[in-house]
Protein backbone atom coordinates (compact mmCIF):
# COMPACT_ATOMS: atom_id res chain seq x y z
CA UNK A 1 0.00 0.00 0.00
CA UNK A 2 2.61 2.53 0.83
CA UNK A 3 5.07 1.47 -2.03
CA UNK A 4 1.80 2.34 -4.63
CA UNK A 5 0.97 5.42 -2.66
CA UNK A 6 4.94 6.45 -3.35
CA UNK A 7 5.18 5.46 -6.71
CA UNK A 8 2.03 6.68 -8.01
CA UNK A 9 2.44 11.07 -7.92
CA UNK A 10 1.12 11.49 -11.34
CA UNK A 11 -1.81 9.75 -10.79
CA UNK A 12 -2.63 10.19 -7.16
CA UNK A 13 -1.23 13.29 -5.99
CA UNK A 14 -3.20 16.40 -8.11
CA UNK A 15 -4.09 19.12 -6.58
CA UNK A 16 -7.44 19.54 -8.41
CA UNK A 17 -8.17 15.62 -6.65
CA UNK A 18 -10.35 15.15 -3.33
CA UNK A 19 -8.92 12.85 -0.49
CA UNK A 20 -11.95 10.48 -1.16
CA UNK A 21 -11.10 10.04 -4.78
CA UNK A 22 -7.37 9.33 -3.98
CA UNK A 23 -8.79 6.46 -1.47
CA UNK A 24 -11.10 4.98 -3.81
CA UNK A 25 -8.56 4.43 -6.32
CA UNK A 26 -6.67 3.11 -3.73
CA UNK A 27 -9.38 1.00 -2.98
CA UNK A 28 -9.47 -0.19 -7.01
CA UNK A 29 -6.07 -0.87 -7.50
CA UNK A 30 -5.02 -2.64 -4.42
CA UNK A 31 -8.55 -5.08 -4.16
CA UNK A 32 -7.97 -5.97 -7.17
CA UNK A 33 -5.10 -8.89 -6.17
CA UNK A 34 -7.01 -11.13 -3.98
CA UNK A 35 -8.54 -12.00 -7.54
CA UNK A 36 -5.08 -13.23 -8.58
CA UNK A 37 -5.02 -15.22 -5.41
CA UNK A 38 -7.24 -17.97 -6.94
CA UNK A 39 -6.30 -17.05 -10.93
CA UNK A 40 -2.53 -18.27 -9.47
CA UNK A 41 -4.11 -21.65 -7.85
CA UNK A 42 -6.09 -22.07 -10.85
CA UNK A 43 -2.99 -21.50 -13.70
CA UNK A 44 -0.56 -23.07 -11.06
CA UNK A 45 1.20 -26.20 -10.62
CA UNK A 46 -1.32 -26.77 -7.71
CA UNK A 47 -3.91 -27.17 -10.04
CA UNK A 48 -2.38 -29.99 -11.62
CA UNK A 49 -0.99 -31.52 -8.67
CA UNK A 50 -3.90 -31.68 -6.82
CA UNK A 51 -5.67 -33.42 -9.97
CA UNK A 52 -2.53 -35.89 -10.74
CA UNK A 53 -0.90 -36.71 -7.86
CA UNK A 54 -3.70 -36.37 -5.11
CA UNK A 55 -6.94 -37.34 -7.02
CA UNK A 56 -5.17 -39.60 -9.63
CA UNK A 57 -6.86 -37.77 -12.65
CA UNK A 58 -5.05 -39.04 -16.41
CA UNK A 59 -3.64 -35.83 -17.82
CA UNK A 60 -6.41 -36.03 -20.09
CA UNK A 61 -9.43 -35.81 -17.02
CA UNK A 62 -7.02 -32.95 -15.56
CA UNK A 63 -7.67 -31.33 -19.27
CA UNK A 64 -10.88 -32.04 -19.76
CA UNK A 65 -11.74 -30.13 -16.31
CA UNK A 66 -9.77 -27.03 -17.29
CA UNK A 67 -11.18 -26.70 -20.81
CA UNK A 68 -15.00 -27.42 -19.35
CA UNK A 69 -14.18 -24.28 -17.15
CA UNK A 70 -12.28 -22.20 -19.97
CA UNK A 71 -15.56 -22.94 -22.08
CA UNK A 72 -17.65 -21.56 -19.57
CA UNK A 73 -16.06 -18.47 -18.72
CA UNK A 74 -15.15 -17.87 -22.41
CA UNK A 75 -19.13 -17.75 -22.76
CA UNK A 76 -20.08 -16.10 -20.05
CA UNK A 77 -17.72 -12.99 -20.37
CA UNK A 78 -19.29 -11.93 -23.29
CA UNK A 79 -22.81 -12.29 -22.21
CA UNK A 80 -21.88 -10.53 -18.68
CA UNK A 81 -20.21 -8.00 -20.62
CA UNK A 82 -23.22 -7.02 -22.50
CA UNK A 83 -25.53 -6.94 -19.49
CA UNK A 84 -23.04 -4.56 -17.59
CA UNK A 85 -23.13 -1.87 -20.37
CA UNK A 86 -27.09 -2.38 -20.41
CA UNK A 87 -27.42 -1.97 -16.99
CA UNK A 88 -24.22 -0.63 -15.44
CA UNK A 89 -23.77 -1.63 -11.51
CA UNK A 90 -20.28 -3.14 -11.94
CA UNK A 91 -20.13 -3.29 -8.03
CA UNK A 92 -22.85 -5.95 -7.92
CA UNK A 93 -21.65 -7.74 -11.14
CA UNK A 94 -18.51 -7.97 -9.38
CA UNK A 95 -19.90 -9.24 -5.64
CA UNK A 96 -21.89 -11.45 -7.23
CA UNK A 97 -19.09 -13.26 -9.29
CA UNK A 98 -17.03 -12.92 -6.17
CA UNK A 99 -20.13 -15.01 -4.60
CA UNK A 100 -19.89 -18.11 -7.30
CA UNK A 101 -15.99 -17.37 -7.25
CA UNK A 102 -15.70 -18.47 -3.43
CA UNK A 103 -18.44 -21.13 -3.18
CA UNK A 104 -17.42 -23.42 -6.22
CA UNK A 105 -13.47 -22.98 -5.83
CA UNK A 106 -14.10 -24.36 -2.38
CA UNK A 107 -16.07 -27.28 -3.92
CA UNK A 108 -13.33 -27.92 -6.25
CA UNK A 109 -10.79 -28.61 -4.25
CA UNK A 110 -13.45 -29.70 -1.15
CA UNK A 111 -13.92 -32.63 -2.66
CA UNK A 112 -16.60 -34.43 -5.03
CA UNK A 113 -19.80 -33.43 -3.42
CA UNK A 114 -22.04 -35.04 -5.92
CA UNK A 115 -19.74 -38.09 -5.89
CA UNK A 116 -20.73 -38.74 -2.10
CA UNK A 117 -24.43 -38.17 -2.40
CA UNK A 118 -25.01 -40.38 -5.13
CA UNK A 119 -22.18 -43.17 -3.83
CA UNK A 120 -20.53 -43.27 -7.33
CA UNK A 121 -16.76 -43.98 -7.57
CA UNK A 122 -16.59 -43.63 -11.16
CA UNK A 123 -13.98 -41.68 -12.72
CA UNK A 124 -16.06 -40.41 -15.35
CA UNK A 125 -19.06 -39.08 -13.11
CA UNK A 126 -16.13 -37.82 -10.56
CA UNK A 127 -14.85 -35.96 -13.90
CA UNK A 128 -18.02 -34.31 -14.78
CA UNK A 129 -18.48 -33.15 -10.87
CA UNK A 130 -15.63 -31.48 -11.10
CA UNK A 131 -16.36 -29.96 -14.55
CA UNK A 132 -19.48 -28.61 -13.18
CA UNK A 133 -17.68 -26.97 -10.19
CA UNK A 134 -15.20 -25.55 -12.46
CA UNK A 135 -17.63 -24.14 -14.99
CA UNK A 136 -19.38 -22.55 -11.94
CA UNK A 137 -16.49 -20.90 -11.25
CA UNK A 138 -15.46 -19.55 -14.22
CA UNK A 139 -19.03 -18.00 -14.30
CA UNK A 140 -18.44 -16.65 -11.23
CA UNK A 141 -15.01 -15.28 -12.23
CA UNK A 142 -15.89 -13.64 -15.85
CA UNK A 143 -18.45 -11.28 -14.00
CA UNK A 144 -15.73 -10.45 -11.37
CA UNK A 145 -13.13 -10.25 -13.89
CA UNK A 146 -14.70 -8.38 -16.48
CA UNK A 147 -16.49 -5.64 -13.84
CA UNK A 148 -13.65 -5.17 -12.29
CA UNK A 149 -11.29 -4.02 -16.20
CA UNK A 150 -14.50 -2.15 -17.38
CA UNK A 151 -14.09 -0.08 -14.53
CA UNK A 152 -10.88 1.30 -15.34
CA UNK A 153 -12.05 2.95 -18.38
CA UNK A 154 -15.42 4.14 -16.96
CA UNK A 155 -12.78 5.98 -14.20
CA UNK A 156 -10.97 7.98 -16.51
CA UNK A 157 -10.90 8.98 -19.94
CA UNK A 158 -7.29 10.31 -20.12
CA UNK A 159 -5.25 7.52 -21.45
CA UNK A 160 -1.99 8.14 -19.47
CA UNK A 161 -3.99 7.76 -16.29
CA UNK A 162 -5.36 4.60 -17.91
CA UNK A 163 -2.30 3.08 -17.77
CA UNK A 164 -1.42 3.59 -15.12
CA UNK A 165 -4.19 2.29 -13.23
CA UNK A 166 -3.78 -0.93 -15.62
CA UNK A 167 -0.35 -0.94 -14.36
CA UNK A 168 -0.93 -1.01 -10.98
CA UNK A 169 -3.90 -3.08 -11.08
CA UNK A 170 -1.30 -5.73 -12.43
CA UNK A 171 1.49 -4.97 -9.57
CA UNK A 172 -1.28 -5.59 -6.74
CA UNK A 173 -1.62 -8.80 -8.99
CA UNK A 174 1.88 -9.69 -8.54
CA UNK A 175 1.70 -9.35 -4.87
CA UNK A 176 -1.22 -11.51 -4.78
CA UNK A 177 0.96 -14.06 -6.85
CA UNK A 178 3.75 -13.86 -3.96
CA UNK A 179 1.26 -13.73 -1.25
CA UNK A 180 -0.25 -17.76 -2.62
CA UNK A 181 3.10 -18.60 -2.25
CA UNK A 182 3.53 -17.43 1.24
CA UNK A 183 0.03 -19.06 2.47
CA UNK A 184 1.26 -21.94 0.40
CA UNK A 185 4.45 -22.10 2.65
CA UNK A 186 3.03 -20.95 6.15
CA UNK A 187 0.69 -24.61 5.50
CA UNK A 188 3.73 -26.79 4.46
CA UNK A 189 5.40 -25.26 7.56
CA UNK A 190 2.75 -25.92 10.12
CA UNK A 191 1.91 -29.38 8.58
CA UNK A 192 3.43 -32.74 7.61
CA UNK A 193 2.95 -34.39 4.65
CA UNK A 194 3.78 -37.67 5.66
CA UNK A 195 0.68 -39.38 4.11
CA UNK A 196 -1.03 -38.85 0.39
CA UNK A 197 -4.15 -37.54 3.06
CA UNK A 198 -1.75 -35.10 4.82
CA UNK A 199 -0.66 -33.68 1.26
CA UNK A 200 -4.42 -33.76 0.11
CA UNK A 201 -5.45 -31.60 3.35
CA UNK A 202 -2.44 -28.97 2.68
CA UNK A 203 -3.60 -27.77 -0.58
CA UNK A 204 -7.24 -28.02 0.70
CA UNK A 205 -6.13 -25.64 3.17
CA UNK A 206 -4.39 -23.07 0.88
CA UNK A 207 -7.23 -23.03 -1.21
CA UNK A 208 -9.83 -22.31 1.62
CA UNK A 209 -7.36 -19.75 3.14
CA UNK A 210 -6.98 -18.25 -0.48
CA UNK A 211 -10.68 -17.70 -0.72
CA UNK A 212 -10.89 -16.22 3.02
CA UNK A 213 -8.45 -13.84 2.31
CA UNK A 214 -10.17 -13.00 -1.00
CA UNK A 215 -13.61 -12.69 0.55
CA UNK A 216 -11.73 -10.21 3.24
CA UNK A 217 -10.23 -8.11 0.25
CA UNK A 218 -14.16 -7.92 -1.73
CA UNK A 219 -15.89 -6.46 1.18
CA UNK A 220 -13.33 -3.70 1.68
CA UNK A 221 -13.64 -3.45 -1.89
CA UNK A 222 -17.03 -2.83 -2.41
CA UNK A 223 -17.17 -0.73 0.62
CA UNK A 224 -14.31 1.61 -0.06
CA UNK A 225 -14.99 1.86 -4.13
CA UNK A 226 -17.48 4.20 -5.92
CA UNK A 227 -19.83 3.90 -8.56
CA UNK A 228 -18.89 5.31 -11.62
CA UNK A 229 -21.04 7.25 -13.47
CA UNK A 230 -20.57 8.79 -16.71
CA UNK A 231 -21.14 12.69 -15.55
CA UNK A 232 -21.16 15.73 -18.23
CA UNK A 233 -20.42 13.47 -21.07
CA UNK A 234 -22.83 13.59 -24.58
CA UNK A 235 -25.67 11.89 -24.39
CA UNK A 236 -24.17 9.99 -27.68
CA UNK A 237 -21.33 8.63 -24.97
CA UNK A 238 -23.40 7.22 -22.51
CA UNK A 239 -25.97 5.17 -25.15
CA UNK A 240 -24.59 1.51 -25.52
CA UNK A 241 -22.32 0.81 -28.17
CA UNK A 242 -23.45 -1.88 -30.77
CA UNK A 243 -21.78 -4.81 -31.32
CA UNK A 244 -21.50 -4.18 -35.04
CA UNK A 245 -19.48 -1.02 -34.12
CA UNK A 246 -16.61 -2.85 -33.25
CA UNK A 247 -17.05 -5.61 -35.65
CA UNK A 248 -16.18 -3.10 -38.36
CA UNK A 249 -13.01 -1.42 -36.83
CA UNK A 250 -9.85 -3.20 -37.80
CA UNK A 251 -8.15 -2.09 -34.65
CA UNK A 252 -10.46 -4.34 -32.75
CA UNK A 253 -9.23 -7.39 -34.19
CA UNK A 254 -5.60 -6.62 -33.90
CA UNK A 255 -6.02 -5.41 -30.08
CA UNK A 256 -7.93 -8.72 -30.08
CA UNK A 257 -5.37 -10.82 -31.08
CA UNK A 258 -2.38 -9.37 -29.53
CA UNK A 259 -4.77 -9.88 -25.92
CA UNK A 260 -5.43 -13.69 -26.81
CA UNK A 261 -1.75 -14.57 -27.76
CA UNK A 262 -0.31 -12.37 -24.64
CA UNK A 263 -2.58 -14.70 -22.54
CA UNK A 264 -1.66 -17.61 -23.82
CA UNK A 265 1.95 -16.47 -22.95
CA UNK A 266 1.21 -15.60 -19.29
CA UNK A 267 -1.44 -18.60 -18.59
CA UNK A 268 0.35 -21.30 -20.37
CA UNK A 269 3.99 -20.61 -19.46
CA UNK A 270 2.60 -20.00 -15.78
CA UNK A 271 0.85 -23.68 -15.95
CA UNK A 272 3.96 -25.54 -16.85
CA UNK A 273 6.71 -23.32 -14.82
CA UNK A 274 7.22 -25.73 -11.90
CA UNK A 275 6.96 -29.22 -14.16
CA UNK A 276 9.98 -27.90 -16.20
CA UNK A 277 12.02 -26.70 -12.85
CA UNK A 278 11.31 -29.98 -11.28
CA UNK A 279 11.10 -32.47 -13.97
CA UNK A 280 12.86 -31.82 -17.12
CA UNK A 281 15.83 -29.24 -15.34
CA UNK A 282 15.91 -31.57 -12.03
CA UNK A 283 16.36 -28.72 -9.60
CA UNK A 284 15.94 -28.57 -5.89
CA UNK A 285 12.12 -28.73 -4.26
CA UNK A 286 12.72 -24.85 -3.32
CA UNK A 287 13.53 -23.93 -6.98
CA UNK A 288 9.49 -24.52 -7.76
CA UNK A 289 8.64 -21.71 -5.44
CA UNK A 290 11.75 -19.31 -6.08
CA UNK A 291 11.81 -19.20 -9.44
CA UNK A 292 7.99 -18.03 -9.74
CA UNK A 293 8.29 -15.45 -6.75
CA UNK A 294 11.15 -14.00 -8.78
CA UNK A 295 8.84 -13.44 -12.01
CA UNK A 296 6.76 -11.79 -9.63
CA UNK A 297 8.97 -9.46 -8.01
CA UNK A 298 10.30 -8.77 -10.86
CA UNK A 299 7.00 -8.17 -12.67
CA UNK A 300 5.80 -5.83 -9.96
CA UNK A 301 8.92 -3.87 -9.99
CA UNK A 302 8.38 -2.96 -13.65
CA UNK A 303 4.77 -2.62 -13.38
CA UNK A 304 5.42 0.43 -10.72
CA UNK A 305 7.58 1.76 -13.40
CA UNK A 306 5.61 1.95 -16.15
CA UNK A 307 3.00 3.76 -14.21
CA UNK A 308 5.72 7.13 -14.39
CA UNK A 309 5.61 7.32 -18.40
CA UNK A 310 3.18 9.45 -20.41
CA UNK A 311 1.99 6.76 -22.18
CA UNK A 312 0.46 7.13 -25.97
CA UNK A 313 0.06 4.55 -28.94
CA UNK A 314 3.28 5.01 -30.19
CA UNK A 315 4.58 3.99 -26.59
CA UNK A 316 2.36 1.18 -25.90
CA UNK A 317 3.15 0.07 -29.13
CA UNK A 318 7.31 -0.29 -28.45
CA UNK A 319 7.07 -1.58 -25.05
CA UNK A 320 5.01 -4.69 -26.09
CA UNK A 321 7.05 -5.21 -29.20
CA UNK A 322 10.02 -5.02 -26.09
CA UNK A 323 8.32 -7.63 -24.02
CA UNK A 324 7.64 -10.07 -26.72
CA UNK A 325 11.30 -9.61 -28.05
CA UNK A 326 12.56 -10.31 -25.16
CA UNK A 327 9.87 -13.54 -24.53
CA UNK A 328 11.19 -14.94 -27.75
CA UNK A 329 14.60 -15.00 -26.53
CA UNK A 330 13.49 -16.51 -23.02
CA UNK A 331 11.60 -19.24 -24.71
CA UNK A 332 14.57 -20.21 -27.15
CA UNK A 333 16.55 -20.48 -23.85
CA UNK A 334 14.17 -22.44 -22.35
CA UNK A 335 13.81 -25.13 -25.16
CA UNK A 336 17.56 -24.75 -25.51
CA UNK A 337 18.77 -25.38 -21.57
CA UNK A 338 20.14 -28.92 -20.93
CA UNK A 339 20.14 -29.87 -16.66
CA UNK A 340 24.11 -29.60 -16.64
CA UNK A 341 23.57 -25.85 -16.30
CA UNK A 342 19.87 -25.43 -14.97
CA UNK A 343 20.84 -22.81 -12.99
CA UNK A 344 20.52 -20.55 -15.67
CA UNK A 345 16.96 -20.50 -15.41
CA UNK A 346 17.29 -17.89 -12.42
CA UNK A 347 18.39 -15.93 -15.06
CA UNK A 348 15.89 -16.39 -17.63
CA UNK A 349 12.91 -16.21 -15.11
CA UNK A 350 14.25 -12.49 -14.25
CA UNK A 351 13.39 -11.63 -17.83
CA UNK A 352 10.35 -13.62 -17.62
CA UNK A 353 9.23 -11.35 -15.20
CA UNK A 354 10.05 -8.35 -16.89
CA UNK A 355 8.62 -9.46 -20.17
CA UNK A 356 5.34 -10.35 -18.31
CA UNK A 357 4.91 -7.22 -16.79
CA UNK A 358 5.23 -5.09 -20.56
CA UNK A 359 3.20 -7.38 -22.33
CA UNK A 360 0.27 -7.54 -20.38
CA UNK A 361 0.19 -3.54 -19.24
CA UNK A 362 0.14 -2.86 -22.84
CA UNK A 363 -1.87 -5.18 -24.20
CA UNK A 364 -4.86 -4.05 -21.55
CA UNK A 365 -3.94 -0.81 -21.88
CA UNK A 366 -4.75 -0.98 -26.00
CA UNK A 367 -8.27 -1.94 -25.04
CA UNK A 368 -8.51 1.57 -23.01
CA UNK A 369 -6.94 2.90 -26.65
CA UNK A 370 -9.79 0.97 -28.66
CA UNK A 371 -12.49 1.99 -26.66
CA UNK A 372 -11.70 5.69 -26.51
CA UNK A 373 -14.58 7.34 -25.00
CA UNK A 374 -17.31 5.01 -25.99
CA UNK A 375 -17.57 3.67 -22.46
CA UNK A 376 -20.85 2.27 -23.60
CA UNK A 377 -19.09 -0.39 -25.24
CA UNK A 378 -16.13 -0.98 -22.71
CA UNK A 379 -17.71 -3.71 -20.97
CA UNK A 380 -18.22 -6.06 -24.61
CA UNK A 381 -15.06 -5.19 -25.10
CA UNK A 382 -13.50 -6.52 -22.09
CA UNK A 383 -15.90 -9.52 -22.39
CA UNK A 384 -15.35 -10.12 -25.99
CA UNK A 385 -11.75 -10.37 -25.58
CA UNK A 386 -11.59 -12.53 -22.58
CA UNK A 387 -14.04 -14.72 -24.48
CA UNK A 388 -11.07 -15.55 -26.87
CA UNK A 389 -8.52 -15.18 -24.19
CA UNK A 390 -10.29 -18.22 -22.52
CA UNK A 391 -10.92 -20.42 -25.64
CA UNK A 392 -7.45 -20.42 -26.49
CA UNK A 393 -6.15 -21.04 -23.09
CA UNK A 394 -8.33 -23.76 -22.74
CA UNK A 395 -7.89 -25.19 -26.17
CA UNK A 396 -3.99 -25.15 -25.99
CA UNK A 397 -4.00 -26.87 -22.46
CA UNK A 398 -6.40 -29.19 -22.74
CA UNK A 399 -3.75 -30.47 -26.40
CA UNK A 400 -0.90 -29.97 -24.37
CA UNK A 401 -2.00 -32.15 -21.47
CA UNK A 402 -3.76 -34.55 -23.82
CA UNK A 403 0.10 -35.09 -25.38
CA UNK A 404 1.81 -35.78 -21.55
CA UNK A 405 2.58 -38.87 -19.95
CA UNK A 406 0.44 -39.61 -16.89
CA UNK A 407 3.54 -40.12 -15.31
CA UNK A 408 5.92 -37.06 -14.79
CA UNK A 409 8.59 -38.85 -15.57
CA UNK A 410 10.04 -40.26 -18.87
CA UNK A 411 12.15 -43.08 -17.69
CA UNK A 412 13.91 -43.17 -20.84
CA UNK A 413 15.21 -39.90 -20.72
CA UNK A 414 16.09 -39.38 -17.43
CA UNK A 415 19.53 -40.42 -18.35
CA UNK A 416 19.96 -37.54 -20.79
CA UNK A 417 21.33 -34.18 -20.13
CA UNK A 418 18.42 -32.44 -22.80
CA UNK A 419 14.75 -33.93 -24.32
CA UNK A 420 11.96 -32.21 -25.88
CA UNK A 421 9.49 -32.74 -23.73
CA UNK A 422 5.46 -31.46 -23.46
CA UNK A 423 6.82 -29.38 -20.41
CA UNK A 424 9.10 -27.59 -22.61
CA UNK A 425 7.14 -26.82 -25.43
CA UNK A 426 4.50 -25.53 -23.06
CA UNK A 427 7.01 -23.04 -21.30
CA UNK A 428 9.19 -22.44 -24.09
CA UNK A 429 8.03 -22.75 -28.06
CA UNK A 430 4.14 -22.14 -26.85
CA UNK A 431 5.45 -18.77 -25.49
CA UNK A 432 8.11 -17.75 -27.77
CA UNK A 433 5.83 -18.41 -31.21
CA UNK A 434 3.13 -16.31 -29.53
CA UNK A 435 5.32 -13.19 -28.27
CA UNK A 436 6.76 -13.46 -32.14
CA UNK A 437 3.06 -13.43 -33.72
CA UNK A 438 2.26 -10.77 -30.86
CA UNK A 439 5.03 -8.23 -31.85
CA UNK A 440 4.01 -8.57 -35.46
CA UNK A 441 0.50 -7.73 -35.27
CA UNK A 442 1.41 -4.79 -32.92
CA UNK A 443 4.03 -3.16 -34.88
CA UNK A 444 1.24 -2.71 -37.78
CA UNK A 445 -1.35 -1.02 -35.61
CA UNK A 446 -2.16 2.76 -35.96
CA UNK A 447 -2.66 3.71 -32.40
CA UNK A 448 -3.40 7.57 -31.35
CA UNK A 449 0.61 9.14 -31.11
CA UNK A 450 -0.72 12.19 -28.68
CA UNK A 451 0.46 11.89 -24.85
CA UNK A 452 -2.22 13.75 -22.55
CA UNK A 453 -1.11 14.73 -19.21
CA UNK A 454 -2.73 12.68 -16.09
CA UNK A 455 -5.95 13.85 -15.27
CA UNK A 456 -6.46 16.99 -17.86
CA UNK A 457 -9.87 15.35 -17.86
CA UNK A 458 -12.28 14.82 -15.53
CA UNK A 459 -13.03 12.04 -13.82
CA UNK A 460 -16.09 10.33 -14.66
CA UNK A 461 -17.10 9.79 -11.10
CA UNK A 462 -20.04 11.16 -8.93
Amino acid sequence: YCFLLVHLPPLVFNPNWSLPKVKLLLNFVKFSSPKSLVATLLFSFLFFFFFFFLLLFFCRDAAIVMLSGQVADGFATVFVGELIDRFGHFKIWHAAGSLLVAISFSSVFGGCLPCTIFHSESLTFETVSYSMFAAIFNIGWAATQVSHMAMVNCITLNSTSRVALTSSRNAFSMVANLGLYGIALVVFGVSKADTKENTETQYRWIAYLCIAVGCCFVVIFLMGTKEPRRINRRESSRARTPWAYWFRKILYYQVAMVYLLTRLVLNVSQAYLAFFVIDDLKMAQSAKALIPAIIYICSFVVSVMLQEIPWNGKRLKAYYCAGGIIWIFCGVSVLLLPRNINSFMYVISVFIGIANALILVTAISMQSVLVGSELGGCAFVCGSLSFLDKMSCGLALYILQSHQSASPQVDVNMKQSYYISVTRYGLGLVPAVCSFIGVLVTYFMELDSTILKPLCQPLLLE
